[in-house]
Parts: structure tokens; sequence; C-alpha cells
């Protein structure tokens, strides 16, 4: 019988296909298999002094501005195991032993199943295919491309397998290895700007990166024309009548009507108009709206944001709901969801309401909507998945967010079960003075509404239960230029969308990156974001650079897709980094010049004083003070003689203390160096 072996991604997918097929090895389709795992990429490829000849690695270890940029047909793009450390054990780890137990297992079978997940991007392809490399496996290869890991998707996928026939010929490998070239090629932008960020006097590491760049230029320049906005008030006549509509005339995008004036008293004088006017129906229709579009990860977390939950913790937790198959997969590009995935749904939409108190008695469209439910689509649209939580609460283990996302997420694919928002919608002049006009919206029934509030419909400034009054009254508004609006999550997503630059997964985790930790590019305050001093550098450096541009970014995300569908080679693709590059390089030199005026220079860093000698047979240098004490020249030699000193010092807390030591060979961020050592620490580091 033929056996193959399963390749997961990680191990909580291993255990779903484990309760999927019945055990770690078995029997399925036509053919026995075991199971096995990875722990997403396990193989990473080397520092680009490690894939040139001797000769070159100065210049590929090298950030300085004159061995940039690269050729990369010197590169040989060799990979290696990937280091980590592992704060369970305490110890720094390789993926060695996950490759070694991998090469064991194949030697058994007859065929591999790639089946890890099934990416947009072709990482899943990606990142098995380096595995198996790394065994040097010759034989069949086969993937298995699954919607998402209910036991049905699984043995579904496991029963289609689709054979590879060459690395070569599988287009979501291609795709995803060129792509993850692309940005590993990329960090000589990296390079360059921080090279011409420190020669500047700004200590930051400049990251930049395909989406990065565009999303910390976009911020930026918002907050440029926010600082630079300069208030111009205008005033023109309105009438209002006793229910509160306003009726005034129509001014189109960007025009500079004559009837505006630059004060009341021009705007009372300039104009002969009554006092009292009369207002007239001049149509009423009746009005429907559907039920919004489904979420991807991007919009879920900007919905989020609003309430204090950064993006970060938003997608670690999505993922852990989906592990648990609490929720469907995150990383995808669709917007609807298929009649399968409708009908898988179908039995648990009652359980679903119940948990997120949604009233079923709402939920009377039960017909797919063809605005939701579509055929095309692979993983479909974010939404609850197979397993319904007793509640809310029992949500809490898997994250802060937990609870949030699964109510937002539900009532957002319960919506479209609901019925369509009606209202009435009535449009009025002045009899007196027909262009001046008014809309209202009147609601008839709520339908959707009363399931999901969406927050990204444009709010109905209208909307308005009063019918329109019998009189209006003249009066003066006083109005602005428009002020640019403030940068938020939702914001910035919404012009990504625009571009089509990424998927919803791929926004939010770069957004996540950006704004967490203590080298943070912005600051998310309840999805309103503001810039650090190392987004402000990172984002001066590349104004009108090819990498930052958003155009640029979304012809680059086609590149890949090209590349995947075999419309374009990979050297070809590769070719638009090296353009990039060589365009950008330059820019950032001469933009690096407006650093001084938007940041403030930090202090110049005085290193401190050392002294030196011999000790042990070869020549040190340490520092010449220690907790506030400076060593005696007598000192310094008992110490390079290897002896014991002591002397009274100040503690951090400012107490003093008799401190007693002697030079040894210490290590501090994985540098080794000779200082003193105090041997008291060391006694109680012992007690303790």
């Amino acid at each position: 019988m033929t056996k193959y072996l399963i390749i997961t991604e990680k191990p909580s997918a291993r255990r779903n296909f484990e309760k999927a097929l019945g055990g770690s090895t078995g029997h399925v389709a036509n053919y026995d298999y075991e199971l096995t795992n990875l722990r997403g990429h396990v193989m990473t490829l080397r520092e680009p002094e490690d894939q040139v000849p001797a000769d070159l690695k100065a210049k590929y270890k090298s950030w300085k501005l004159a061995d940039l940029p690269w050729e990369l047909q010197d590169l040989s793009w060799k990979r290696t195991y990937i280091r980590s450390w592992n704060p369970r054990s305490k110890k720094s780890e390789s993926t060695k032993s996950l490759i070694d137990d991998l090469k064991t297992k194949a030697k058994n079978v007859d065929g591999l199943i790639i089946a890890t997940d099934t990416d947009p991007s072709g990482e899943g392809d990606l990142l098995a295919w380096e595995a198996i490399d790394a065994i040097k496996w010759q034989g069949q290869v086969f993937r298995a491309n699954f919607a998402d890991e209910s036991p049905k998707s699984l043995v579904k996928a496991l029963n289609q397998l689709t054979a590879i026939e060459s690395k070569d010929q599988h287009g979501a490998y291609q795709k995803g290895l060129t792509r993850n070239k692309w940005d590993f090629a990329s960090m000589q932008l990296t390079r360059g700007a921080t090279t011409l960020t420190k020669q500047a006097g700004y200590p930051f590491v400049s990251r930049q990166g395909r989406l990065k760049s565009a999303m910390i230029l976009r911020v930026y320049q918002q907050l440029e024309a926010i600082k630079n906005y300069q208030r111009v008030p205008f005033f023109e006549n309105r009438y209002q009548d006793e229910n509160g509509h306003t009726y005034a005339r129509t001014v189109k995008k960007d025009e500079d009507p004559d009837f505006r004036y630059a004060s009341q008293e021009e705007a009372q004088t300039q104009e002969t108009l009554p006092e009292t006017a009369t207002p007239v129906v001049t149509s009423t229709q009746q009005k429907e709206t559907q039920p919004p579009k489904l979420l991807d990860l991007a919009s879920l977390s900007a919905i989020l944001a609003k309430e204090g939950f950064q993006a970060k913790e938003v997608a670690s937790t999505y993922q852990k709901l989906y592990e648990a198959k609490i929720v469907s997969y995150p990383r995808t590009e669709d917007k609807t969801i298929t009649p399968e995935q409708y009908e898988d749904l179908r039995p648990l939409v009652e359980e679903i309401a119940k948990v997120v108190g949604v009233d079923v008695n709402l939920l009377t469209v039960r017909e797919p909507r063809k605005t939701h439910v579509q055929e095309k689509g692979a993983h479909g649209a974010n939404r609850p998945g197979s397993v319904v939580p007793s509640s809310l609460e029992a949500l809490m283990a898997y994250g802060p967010s937990a609870a949030k996302i699964y109510e937002v997420l539900a009532k957002n694919y319960l919506a479209m079960m609901a019925e369509n928002y009606h209202y009435t919608q009535v449009k009025a002049q002045l009899a007196e003075l027909p262009n001046f006009t008014t809309t209202i919206n009147q609601p008839q029934s709520q339908g959707w509404h009363l399931v999901y509030q969406d927050q990204d419909e444009e709010e109905d400034r209208n909307r308005s239960t009063q019918g329109i009054g019998q009189q209006a009254q003249r009066l003066v508004y006083e109005g602005q230029n428009k002020k640019p609006t403030a940068p938020t999550w939702k914001w910035l997503k919404t012009f990504l969308e625009k571009y089509n630059i990424g998927t919803g997964a791929t926004r939010t985790n770069t957004y996540g990156e950006l704004t967490s930790g203590q080298k943070a590019y912005m600051i998310d305050k309840k999805g309103k974001i503001t810039l650090t001093d190392n987004g402000l550098a990172a984002a001066i450096l590349v104004q009108d650079t090819y990498i930052a541009n958003p155009k640029t970014t979304k012809r680059v995300f086609d590149i890949f897709d090209q590349v995947g569908r075999f419309e374009m080679t990979p050297d070809d693709a590769l070719h638009s980094l090296n353009v990039t590059v060589a365009h950008d390089l330059p820019i950032m030199a001469e933009n690096v010049k407006q650093l001084e005026r938007a940041i403030e220079k930090p202090a110049r860093y005085e290193p401190k004083e050392k002294v030196s000698g011999e000790w042990q047979g070869e020549e040190v240098s340490f520092n010449a003070t220690f907790s506030g004490h400076r060593f005696t020249a007598e000192e310094v030699a008992q110490l390079l003689a290897g002896g014991v000193i002591s002397f009274q010092a100040i503690n951090k807390k400012g107490k003093a203390y008799t401190a007693k030591g002697q030079l040894a060979k210490k290590r501090y961020k994985g540098k080794n160096f000779v200082g003193f050592d105090l041997i008291l620490d060391k006694k109680k580091a012992r007690k303790k």
C-alpha cells in the first residue's frame, strides 16, 4: 500500500488533522498516511555575506553607502537552520532537530503531502519546500489545499491531492519564493537609510519595506497636512425650519462659490434675501440598504482599535481562536464566502446568535444573499468558526480581545440574514428660493441595523424622524475650509484598500509591528496614530521614493502574482528591486538633510573613561569608575595584578556601601569584555 507523509505547518494544525483522520497514522482515500509538523519556517536565508564568494564578503556585510546597491546575481540564496531563544527551556534552540526528524520519517514513505496553510502570499508553500529541500527529498510531492481546518475541509483536501511535478511549475511556491527574496534583498534600503540617519547624528535603525514605508509615509504626510493647515472661515446664507432641517445651495467639490463671504456682515448685506421662506417637498422615495460586506482582519482590527485593543494583540488572539476553530482562517483575501461555507454554518446560526445576544427572530433571510455568498473564493471572508463558544466570557482565556473579536465577527456575519434597512428619502426646496434645498432620510424599518452597527457605513447626518417644516428662517452659517482628518488605523486601512496593497492580515500584522515594542514607529491610542522620532525619521527619508509609493507598492504585489501565474520570471521580478534601490538611495541621501529641522538631535554620546594595562597576559581596557568611585593608580595596579580591592561606593538608590571585587571576564548583550566584578554580588546570588 502506498504511504504518504503529511507535513502540517505547526503542532496545532497537526492536532486538527489527527482529529479529522482519527490518529497520527492510518488510511485515507487510497493511501496510508503518517502525520508530522513543522513550526512555521524552519529554514531561513543566510546572512548576505555568507551567500557570496570570499572576496565579496566584506562588501555584503557592509552598511556603507559605497557598497550599495548589490548585484543580486552574486547571491547564492542558500538557507540555514533557524536558531531562536526558547523561554521555556531557557536555551537557544535550532530547528535542525525538526529537519532531522522529518528526514527520518521521509525514509519510509512513497511521497510527501504539503498540508501547510494555503496562503494567498504563497508563504505556506514556501516554508514547506524549505524543509523538503533541506532533507534533499527526490520523490513525489503533492499539495493538499484546504479552506479551513475543519474535519470536513481537511478530509476533502486529502482526497483531492494535486501532484507537483517540480518546484519550477509550482506557482504558489514561486510566488512565495520571489516575495521572500525581494524582501530579503530590500534590506539594502534599511542599511542605506540607517547609515544616512546615523551619519546625520540620529541613533535610529530605519527599517524600510514594501508595506512599512508606504504606511509610515502616508501617516507623516497627513500629520504634516494637519500641522500646516490654516483655518479660513467663510459665511453664507442658509435657512432652517422649525424641525431643524437646513436648506442650503449646492457646492461642488473644490468650488469657491460667489455666495460665500469673508465676514458675517457681508453675508447679511451683499444678498437681498427674504427673512423667511416656505419649504416645499419635491420628491419622496422609498429606499433601502443591504447589510454591510463581510470583514477582513484589518477591518476587524480597526473596529477594535477604537476600544483600545492593539493590532498585534488582535492578530495574535485571532490566531489562537482560529486554531481552536472558533473563527475562520485569518490570512484571507476573500470578501465573500462560498455556498458550501454558508451551508456549513447554517445549522449553527441560532447558537451563534444566542452567544452574542442577537434576537433570532430578526434573522429571517435564510437564502444566501448574492452580494455575500458567491462561488468564487477559497478560505472565505472572516467569520465565526465551526466551534461555537459557550459564552463570550469563556473566550477570555484566548486573549484580552477574544470576546470582542467574536462578538463583532458574529454580528457582522449574522447581519446578512436580517432584512434590509428601509427608509423614506424626502427632498425639499424653498418655494421662493428653489436653489436652497435639503434632503432627509426617515427610517421605516431598521432591519440589519438591529443586528450590527456598521462602522464603515457613511454617517447619515440627514436621518430624522421629523418631517419637513412649515416655515424656514434665514440665518448666517459660519463654515471653514476642510481640515485634514486625523490619521487613524481605520483611515490608514482605507488608504491601503484603495491601492489594493496587501491583504487584511498582512496590513494588520505590519501595523502591529510598527506600533509595538520599544522601537515602535507609530503610537496607537484607541486607533489614533502619531509617529515616534524613529517613525518620523523613517518617513522623512522615504519621501518621493519608490519603496513608499503606493502605486509602486501595488505594482510589486502584482508582480508577485504574475510570477505565481507564470506571466513573469522570478529574475524579471527581482529586477524591480534593483530599480527601486538604485532610484531610492540617492533620494534618501537628499532627504536626510531635512531631519535636523524636524527632530531634535540627541545629545552626543560621551564614551566612559577607560584605563588600560596588562592583565593575565593580555592587554585589556576597563572603565575607570565603578558605582561613583574612580579607581586610584594603586587600585588599578592591584586589579591588573589580579588582586582584590575594596572601597566606598554609592548604589543606584544613593546609599553608601563597601564594594569588594576584582577584574573578571564578563558578558553583556552578547559581547565579552573585562570589567570590575563585585564579589559580594556573587555571594548574594549563591544565597538566593
